[in-house]
């Protein structure tokens, strides 16, 4: 075999062993982003028009969520917290559209105390995105609901489910441990 025979067969072989590597690298990725994101990966997908446009949004906002200064609250906090909704869910017999109003509010303290950014509901969901994915499509119905409450379009059935919807995040931003 001559050399130039010899060069291009381990030029052949080393760039195929870097498409493998790169290929194992970008399902390793997409598998972390999957599991990280849960259904808001797929969310991602269709909303960005493919998987690649999507895993670029998810990356960036884990980038971003990375330099956020999220916290724990102590103890105290969390039980000042957890009455002031059990106080929001008292006031629903009477005010359901006024209780769903508190509800947002709440839970956007929590999340700003916690250290989220809560300038807007779209820049809200691109940062609990990271850690609470599982949780965001609760958050999506009730904002929702409460947007359309506010116009009076809303049942109290459908008020009721949006006070489920925010108990589901507010829990979770209560009581979560952030580990590392």
């Amino acid at each position: 075999m001559s050399t130039s025979t010899l060069i291009a067969v381990i030029l052949g072989a080393v760039v195929v062993v870097i498409v493998i590597v790169a290929v194992v690298a970008m399902l390793a990725r997409r598998r972390h982003l999957r599991s990280r994101f849960g259904p808001e990966y797929e969310r991602a997908v269709e909303e960005e028009g493919g998987k690649l446009a999507a895993e670029r949004d998810l990356r960036a906002r884990e980038e971003r969520h990375d330099e956020l200064d999220i916290k724990e609250l102590p103890a105290e906090r969390r039980r000042q917290y957890a009455q002031e909704w059990s106080g929001v869910q008292e006031h629903f017999v009477d005010r359901p559209e006024g209780s769903v109003s508190e509800a947002d509010e709440l839970v956007s303290r929590l999340m700003s105390e916690r250290g989220y950014p809560t300038e807007g509901y779209s820049g809200a969901v691109r940062d609990l995105s990271v850690e609470h994915g599982r949780t965001l499509e609760h958050y999506r119905a009730a904002h929702a609901v409460k947007e359309r409450s506010g116009n009076g379009q809303a049942t109290t059935e459908e008020l009721r489910g949006a006070m489920v919807h925010y108990r589901a995040l507010f829990e979770e931003l209560l009581v979560d441990q952030r580990s590392g």
